[in-house]
């Protein structure tokens, strides 16, 4: 597969996601920022949330909802920028709400509501009722580091809920086609798992002990998973770290295809164009947005 830099000089993009006009959106994590990247590549700063703006959705009313982790320390080493543990800065983890047209950052949720902690929000996914999910990683610091969470909010601000702990540094999070199944992936454990989701803001509980979710997928190797995105067909294009690229798996567990990329923090995926082939990849530590032609669209999200 052919890529094509759209955009470099980011500041560890991800979250990518396609706004209205065909623009993508990106946060630069380690800057703090939202921006906007246009067809010929050029970049506009949208929002400066501060912290650590991590994953992005288009919500229901228009507006961009964000995952803010709260902030990282960086090393910067050959040409490559990479995050490591919570800084002595932390401004804590949080959801926040931010206006297209004026820029205007709203805090949806933070740490303490509804009775819930929020120390490490990453990757968001609305689901077609007006809710959304998103993973909490948590945070890690030099000797020790948070067990993570799934939880669920509602758009309006009226409901935070957690709805999975423990989880083990859950990144990526996405919705089956159908809205049925959501799929967590996680990052050092590089596991991919299934929940049945029975209602808004509820899955089965299943397996021993009364755990919940299914094991799907564990790859070989020295790769670990980040943020992911889902095909119309239903496949889950999970971005690989480590030995870099998309790795393609079927919603039964079986690997579809790995599709390589050139940068060891490959992040993030999102589809874009008319036909939702266009795949926009964030590749993270070399601080470039790539674009290539996808040989299956991507799922058309909720909004």
């Amino acid at each position: 597969m052919e890529w094509m830099v759209v955009a470099e000089g980011l500041r560890f993009p991800e979250g990518p996601v396609q706004l209205p006009d065909g623009d993508i959106a990106v946060v630069e994590i380690e800057a703090g920022i939202i921006s906007r990247i246009d067809a010929a590549g050029s970049r506009t700063v949208m929002a400066k949330p501060g912290g650590g703006p991590n994953g992005l959705a288009m919500g229901p009313d228009g507006k961009l909802y964000c995952c803010n982790n709260g902030g990282f320390t960086w090393i910067e080493h050959g040409g490559r920028l990479i995050p490591r543990v919570q800084p002595d800065d932390y401004s804590g983890g949080r959801i926040e709400r931010i206006d297209l047209r004026t820029g205007e950052v709203e805090l949806l949720y933070r740490s303490g509501d509804f009775g819930c902690r929020l120390n490490g929000p990453n990757d968001i996914v609305f689901d077609r009722e007006g809710g959304f999910w998103f993973s909490d990683y948590g945070k890690t610091r030099d000797r020790d580091r948070d067990r993570g969470a799934i939880l669920y909010a509602r758009a309006d601000g009226s409901d935070l809920r957690e709805v999975v702990f423990p989880v083990d540094n859950p990144n990526g999070i996405g919705l089956s086609p159908d809205g049925r199944t959501l799929y967590v992936a996680e990052t050092f454990t590089c596991r991919l798992t299934a929940y049945d989701v029975v209602e808004p803001g509820k899955i089965a509980e299943k397996g021993p002990l009364g755990m919940s979710g299914t094991p799907l997928y564990r790859p070989a190797g020295w790769k670990f998973f980040d943020s992911l995105g889902v095909e119309a067909c239903g496949n889950i294009c999970v971005a690989t770290i480590g030995e870099p690229g998309i790795t393609v798996i079927s919603p039964t567990g079986s690997e579809v295809e790995f599709v390589p990329c050139a940068d060891e923090y490959t992040t993030n995926i999102c589809w874009g164009g008319a036909d939702l082939m266009d795949a926009y990849v964030t590749q993270s530590a070399t601080g470039r947005l790539i674009k290539g032609r996808w040989p299956r669209p991507g799922l058309a999200l909720a909004y």
